[in-house]
């Protein structure tokens, strides 16, 4: 453990002798920094923070007040394996957020990428994994196993069930239960969580151009609006969209899917009601 004039400890934080704390870090009032913890350059750790053993976290974090990184998971069948949690840069982790070790049924390691943004109490169950630029706001909570690809957006007080995927680009409107894969592009909302066309703000405010909108608003009307079958659909697109990326992205989604995709709502048919 590094502890000179380029790391700042504060006197009432407990630090284990094993853990590594690269130049710049700073670790705040009555925090604990567990076994075999890595600390990158500058990341900064506040007050009553426990990041817990086996726990790596990058360079230029900020883990706020009361958040949790690296405790046991929420499995009974857990005994203590080492697991490990692994966060790289650029994180920023707020109040009471917590984020659990991996399990060894599975990779045994829980993964979050770059650049994310964690709001307050978000819970990261065992076995996830985060990519780069996600968002989730106040609340949202991840079952074990699932994964968020990059730029996906999840609104606060949203549940996603254990092995859901949710696409790059997605948007998951807040209060939601997610127990189906949500598509790249798209927004979802609802209990169950169903889509709502696609998020073309967010795609916008990503530097899609109009090319690639108009390939994947394709792509999404070809999967989801036609009275084809998914796979059907799948095939049709194939042959349609072959050369673009977009497609390629949503069909290798569809393909890797474990809990089914989730469609659009059926829009019910309106009654007249002198017939009723």
């Amino acid at each position: 453990m590094k502890n000179t004039a380029e790391v700042k400890i504060h006197p009432t934080a407990i630090v284990h002798p094993t853990a590594e704390l690269d130049t710049g870090v700073e670790v705040g009032p009555y925090s604990i920094i567990g076994e075999n913890v890595r600390i990158g350059k500058n990341t900064r750790v506040g007050p009553h923070v426990v990041v817990h053993d086996n726990t790596t976290i990058g360079s230029q974090c900020r883990l706020f007040q009361f958040s949790s990184v690296g405790m046991e998971p929420q499995d009974i069948s857990y005994r203590g394996e080492p697991t490990e949690t692994i966060i790289g840069d650029r994180n920023v982790i707020r109040e009471f957020v917590t984020i659990h070790k991996g399990t060894p049924k599975d990779k045994g390691k829980t993964i979050c990428g770059n650049d994310n943004y964690f709001m307050n109490y978000v819970h990261i169950a065992h076995d996830c994994v985060i990519g780069n630029h996600v968002i989730m706001a106040n609340a949202a909570t991840l079952g074990g196993h699932v994964i968020i690809d990059d730029y996906a957006i999840v609104g606060g007080l949203v549940a996603i069930h254990q092995y859901v995927r949710i696409g790059a680009y997605s948007f998951i409107g807040g209060a939601s239960a997610v127990s189906k894969d949500i598509p790249p592009y798209v927004m979802a909302v609802g209990n169950r969580a169903h889509l709502h066309g696609l998020n073309s703000v967010g795609l916008r405010r990503q530097g899609f151009g109009l090319q690639d909108l108009k390939e994947i608003r394709r792509a999404y009307a070809i999967l989801f609006k036609s009275s084809m079958p998914l796979k059907e659909a799948a095939e049709r697109l194939k042959e349609e969209l072959p050369d673009s990326v977009h497609a390629k992205r949503f069909l290798q989604f569809i393909e890797g899917s474990k809990r089914g995709v989730a469609k659009e709502r059926p829009i019910a048919k309106e009654t007249d009601p002198i017939e009723d």
